[in-house]
């Protein structure tokens, strides 16, 4: 996958504060063609104030922000962008195929209607009232309306939720055929298999910093932990009490373990039980990534309160 050396949104030393509360403190981060950068953090980390920035509905109060070279705000910037917010205030009455023709109208070089709605699944429903639609059809008409004027940069803010696992496959593979034609994604989601499964890069926020922004794999060889699940006579409450595990629980029939030092557990569950059988032995999955990364990120700043 080529990379464009152009960013096509970017933010440089961006702060932002509402009051006393610093929501951006100094972000630096880019979008490129042919990417999709996935933006994760907890509530209130900053990502809804990062993207409203680069949408041009938030100003910030220093640094660097651009959307295709130009400021947020301008139209010719903002023709290149397609959106899909996590709340939509949409004609209820038109139908879909009326609402896919009217924001199609508003670019220069929009997609065919039919081309529009067979990739964001929705080529069944243009006939129908956008009020008659469930949560999740209504979900991948707004999808249907952010790629329909055929953007280069997509900002897609929690996109499949209320979708069902069918529609949330399809969705996943339009968004990989829009990277593939050399477009850049923005996605925030709280599935973190969503992230795990698409993006190229991935942006851990918290408390208006970026505390990671590297690949899947990158941020998994961050943290430390690694999963170690086995069949094994060794109960849950011994495994507990061995230095080497941070945590243990029951996964069926299975003993499952998190240990900063895998190799030597694995050597003292031989010790224990020489019978035990289907071991596995696994890296951190993002979720445990993300988690280990944010309560860094609030330890330093505890140990930093308590030092002052």
């Amino acid at each position: 996958m080529t990379i464009q050396t152009m960013p096509h949104a970017r933010l440089q030393g961006v702060r932002k504060a509402y009051g006393k509360l610093q929501a951006l403190d100094g972000v630096d981060l880019d979008v490129r063609g042919g990417q999709l950068l996935a933006l994760l953090g907890p509530n209130g980390a900053g990502k809804s104030t990062a993207i409203g920035t680069l949408l041009g509905l938030v100003r910030a109060d220093a640094g660097t922000v651009e959307l295709f070279g130009r400021d947020p705000q301008e139209l010719d910037a903002r023709r290149h962008i397609g959106v899909m917010l996590q709340q939509a205030a949409l004609p209820p009455t038109l139908r879909v195929g009326e609402l896919i023709r009217l924001v199609s109208s508003y670019y220069p070089a929009p997609r065919a209607l039919q081309e529009s709605a067979e990739l964001a699944g929705v080529a069944d429903l243009l006939a129908r009232p956008y009020a008659k639609l469930s949560g999740g059809q209504q979900r991948r008409v707004q999808f249907a309306l952010a790629l329909c004027g055929r953007p280069k940069l997509l900002f897609l803010d929690e996109p499949t939720v209320g979708m069902d696992i069918g529609s949330r496959q399809k969705l996943w593979a339009a968004i990989r055929h829009l990277v593939a034609e050399g477009n850049a994604v923005l996605l925030t989601t709280h599935y973190l298999e969503e992230a795990e499964a698409l993006a190229d890069r991935v942006c851990v926020m918290a408390r208006g910093k970026v505390v990671s922004d590297g690949g899947v794999d990158e941020l998994r060889e961050r943290v430390a932990l690694r999963r170690v699940r086995c069949r094994t006579a060794v109960d849950v409450d011994t495994a507990r009490r061995w230095p080497e595990v941070a945590e243990a629980s029951l996964d069926g029939e299975r003993l499952l373990l998190s240990s900063a030092h895998a190799e030597a557990l694995v050597r003292r569950l031989f010790d224990a039980d020489p019978n035990l059988s289907a071991l596995e032995v696994r890296a951190a999955g993002l979720a445990e990534a993300f988690e280990q990364l944010v309560g860094d990120e609030q330890a330093s700043i505890d140990e930093q309160r308590e030092a002052a």
